[in-house]
């Protein structure tokens, strides 16, 4: 059973020195710290109402409109950093999901949860912001070398999301390709040429993804 521990929606905010060429402690301009928000989240195309981006070059859009994460992460976020105090929403998602891993979910996969049907469209790929977040150089690293990156869905019928329903699996056309394995392929840790060729071509996959592959 899949179900949403907490949602998460960031505001737009510039931070830091200005002044600096510090990557740690730089200007930067960011949405990726989220704040838990209770009751039901009204849900569009473009992911969840109120969540804002400030890299749209980079971030959102139909393709990458709300961005998941697995909860049981945490646990191990903290046994390797136990001087950072994580919580869910730390690594930029808007759900924090229990009982399922980038092991567990396919390119492709519908969700429903009441009205809403979402589909899963790419994984995350790691960003500087990570490591900008938790003040830890070496962070973006860990998350790709791990595979706990995190997966983006697309919204395929509106509605609305609550913390603490179940999200339910209504559909799987390539049971094949989990986002480990996506993973896997774009991390070069499979390199098979008919693997990455498979990939590339899987009509749920994001196109931003299958130019990253060609």
């Amino acid at each position: 059973m899949i179900t949403i521990e907490s949602i998460q929606l960031g505001k737009v905010v510039t931070e830091g020195d200005p002044s600096s060429r510090d990557a740690m402690s730089r200007q930067w301009t960011s949405a990726f710290r989220k704040t838990c928000v209770d009751g039901a989240v009204s849900v569009n195309e473009l992911g969840l109402i109120g969540d804002q981006v400030a890299d749209r070059k980079n971030h959102g859009g139909p393709e990458k409109a709300i961005l998941c994460y697995a909860g049981v992460h945490y646990r191990s976020w903290a046994e390797e950093h136990p001087e950072l105090d994580f919580l869910a929403g730390g690594f930029g998602e808007n759900l924090t999901l229990g009982g399922v891993t980038e092991s567990d979910v396919c390119i492709g996969d519908r969700f429903r949860s009441g009205e809403c049907v979402l589909e899963v469209s790419q994984p995350r790929q790691p960003c500087w912001k990570i490591a900008r977040r938790w003040q830890t150089k070496s962070m973006t690293k860990e998350v790709t070398q791990t595979g706990r990156t995190g997966w983006y869905v697309r919204v395929i019928t509106g509605g609305s999301l609550a913390s603490g329903s179940e999200l339910e699996l209504i559909s799987r056309p390539n049971a094949d390709w989990t986002i480990a394995r996506a993973n896997d392929v774009l991390y070069g840790r499979e390199v098979d040429r008919m693997a990455v060729h498979a990939l590339m071509h899987l009509p749920e996959l994001s196109r931003e993804w299958q130019d990253a592959l060609a």
